[in-house]
């Protein structure tokens, strides 16, 4: 599945937030090497130039058009194309940061043990992760798929994604590698214009397997059907609006 780098960036001040206080939480003061993990369009990558300067920091996607748009964004930063199932950085890292990518991976906790032996000693593995699939949002996702003639390319939730582990495993698992590891939950409430802005958010992101899988001349109607739903799940607030709530996961584990 290809994603629109455009689409993403249609709220990008909402969606590097998480990135920002996720870098906040990193106590480095300096490092030598920085990877972005999941670089998406090089929003979050951008924060980390800004941090720790350009010439220590590049970043790695899968996706070509979110590639070509970090390179245009930040053409003095080296970008690769690599798959983070399998990739390992070839020199030990002082920091590797990724901002919403690694719910989209199942089995992370296997990565994230392989990559911790990628780091520096006092090296910092910093993720943040969308945990958002009990929300009406996602919910409205399964039921839309489940009710229409589109039903038959959603049979048995084929496409829904694997939600995260609990936050104890994270620090079961990575605990024997570290220093410390901090896990936290934070709720990001975002005011959004319309129920119509809830749909164009998660089609930069969650939504976008879902159109996918039906065939093109149902898509219109597969949207309009969840836009239904979304403007039932989240109803105006006194000025109009919509609350769109987005818990995110958050892990900061510094190596042993």
């Amino acid at each position: 599945m290809s994603w629109s780098a455009t689409q993403y960036l249609r709220f990008e001040d909402e969606r590097t937030r998480p990135a920002r206080d996720l870098l906040a939480r990193v106590p480095l003061p300096s490092a030598e090497r920085v990877i972005d993990l999941g670089c998406g369009p090089g929003n979050s990558t951008e924060l980390l130039v800004e941090r720790f300067g350009a010439c220590s920091v590049s970043g790695i996607d899968s996706d070509d058009d979110m590639l070509a748009k970090a390179g245009a964004r930040l053409p003095e930063i080296p970008f690769v194309k690599a798959d983070l199932a399998t990739w390992q950085p070839e020199a030990p890292v002082d920091l590797l940061f990724a901002n919403a990518v690694f719910q989209w991976l199942p089995g992370h906790l296997d990565i994230f043990e392989r990559l911790m032996e990628g780091l520096k000693p006092g090296g910092m593995l910093a993720v943040q992760m969308p945990d958002n699939l009990g929300e009406p949002s996602h919910l409205a996702m399964e039921e839309t798929g489940a009710d229409g003639p589109w039903s038959e390319a959603f049979a048995g939730g084929r496409l829904r994604r694997a939600g995260l582990p609990r936050p104890a495993d994270y620090l079961q698992r990575l605990q024997p590698h570290c220093l410390s590891v901090d896990v936290w939950h934070t709720v990001y409430y975002h005011p959004m214009r319309d129920a119509e802005a809830i749909v164009a958010w998660v089609e930069g992101t969650g939504l976008r397997p879902y159109l996918a899988a039906v065939a093109p001349e149902q898509r219109g109607a597969f949207r309009q059907a969840y836009l239904q739903r979304i403007d039932a799940a989240y109803p105006p607030m006194a000025d109009g609006r919509r609350l769109l709530a987005f818990p995110r996961l958050f892990v900061l584990a510094v190596k042993a």
